[in-house]
């Protein structure tokens, strides 16, 4: 692959342009890559040279200078497999596989924002709708002072319960707690907002529970139904699925973490507090990739929602104050910012969840096709952290040293 010396701004131009050709697209029939019947995700085959063998040895490398227990990955290019891989194992004398599933955590709050851009393509709601048309009971008249946009975009100012004071000291001393999302919700409602709606920037869970809460509203369906119809159907995600219960479907990519004092398997924890129930879901590395291109290309999308997509009015937000740090209202620009319900890090289109032992990364490079999907679990001694963006962020330097990945904030 030749490196590309356009700018951040001409690679998400093109992109946008390329958008403009094509209509959204209806149905899983439409979707590219997906005629046809379901490729089994399995290994690629050995490279012994190239830009293949160049990601192998990284992905080596970094599984055993950060002590992880298995690294999948896959990377394409227009479309097309350079390499799909599996390192080290899932349990112990049990070998990860590229089927194998795995939890995609914040991920699937990118489908989320999709679904919403969807229906504002189909005319049935606008981006700024007030949520008291479809969520009436939130207190302190957040249903008239919070907008859809707001919510896809997190700029509601509701406090993010995942850090408020105890909330992490109960889920560990409680992993398998279902949590409900009027207890989840609750928490942040009862505490005073970080700013006015609409008037900063700061990450919060709260906003995606209550946007799954009102896309069920406002369409009279099941939030995983949905999701299925507008997105991962579309893009021919076969093995991308949700789950109310902490299964995983089979095979099964193990997870264990340290975060408790000691090395313990944390596979089926409840991942319930995540997210939106209906959007709480598993995947494998061969949707992930896919999921990369159909997201980052906008292909579901008309041009003027692919450009809400990547900035509904975020740039420019994040200014710290004396109620938000920096550390929470973390500065929008137009190189580093928060879309609706993805990363824009430069030219690449992404997002990175992490869930107790799992770590992940989808990352999609318009100008140049490239996507990169990667997913690891944790050794022992592995330090904990987006150990799968990490991995990207090293592919990425590889494949096209002009677009280097940047971290947020």
């Amino acid at each position: 692959m030749r490196p590309s010396r356009r700018t951040s701004l001409l690679c998400l131009a093109a992109a946008t342009a390329l958008v403009a050709l094509s209509a959204p697209v209806t149905t899983a029939s439409g979707a590219a890559g997906t005629a046809g019947h379901h490729r089994p995700c399995v290994s690629s085959a050995a490279p012994t040279e190239g830009a293949a063998l160049d990601v192998l040895r990284i992905a080596e490398q970094a599984r055993t200078e950060m002590d992880l227990k298995s690294v999948i990955l896959r990377v394409t290019v227009d479309g097309r497999e350079l390499l799909t891989s599996a390192l080290g194992e899932s349990m112990t004398g049990v070998p990860a596989e590229p089927a194998m599933h795995f939890r995609n955590g914040n991920i699937a709050i990118s489908y989320l924002g999709t679904a919403l851009l969807r229906l504002v393509d189909d005319g049935k709601v606008r981006l700024d709708d007030p949520i008291g048309r479809w969520l009436p009971d939130l207190p302190h008249d957040y249903g008239d002072r919070m907008t859809l946009r707001m919510l896809g975009a997190s700029t509601t100012g509701l406090v993010d319960y995942v850090t408020s004071p105890g909330f992490g000291e109960t889920v560990y001393a409680d992993p398998f707690r279902q949590w409900t999302p009027e207890e989840l919700v609750g928490i942040s409602t009862g505490r005073d907002l970080w700013y006015e709606p609409g008037t900063n920037w700061s990450y919060s869970h709260a906003n995606f529970v209550l946007l799954g809460a009102a896309l069920e509203k406002i369409t009279g369906t099941r939030l995983d139904v949905l999701l299925q119809q507008l997105v991962t159907g579309p893009l021919g995600l076969h093995e991308t699925s949700n789950s109310f219960t902490p299964d995983i479907p089979t095979p099964v990519l193990h997870a264990f973490t340290s975060d408790r004092g000691t090395y313990e398997e944390s596979t089926f924890w409840n991942p319930s507090w995540t997210t939106a129930p209906g959007a709480v879901e598993t995947t494998d590395i061969c949707d992930l990739a896919r999921s990369a291109v159909g997201l980052g290309s906008g292909e579901l999308l008309s041009p003027s929602s692919y450009r809400e997509f990547l900035n509904p009015g975020t740039v420019g937000l994040g200014t710290p104050t004396d109620k938000c740090p920096a550390t929470v209202c973390i500065a929008q620009t137009p190189a580093t910012h928060y879309g609706m319900g993805v990363l824009v890090l430069n030219e690449w289109i992404s997002q990175h969840p992490l869930f107790f032992g799992y770590s992940a990364s989808q990352n999609y490079l318009p100008c140049e096709h490239l996507a990169i999907a990667v997913s690891t679990t944790d050794g022992p001694t592995a330090p904990g952290g987006h150990s799968a963006h990490t991995i990207a962020q090293r592919i990425a330097a590889a494949l096209a040293p002009d677009h280097p990945i940047p971290d947020f904030g």
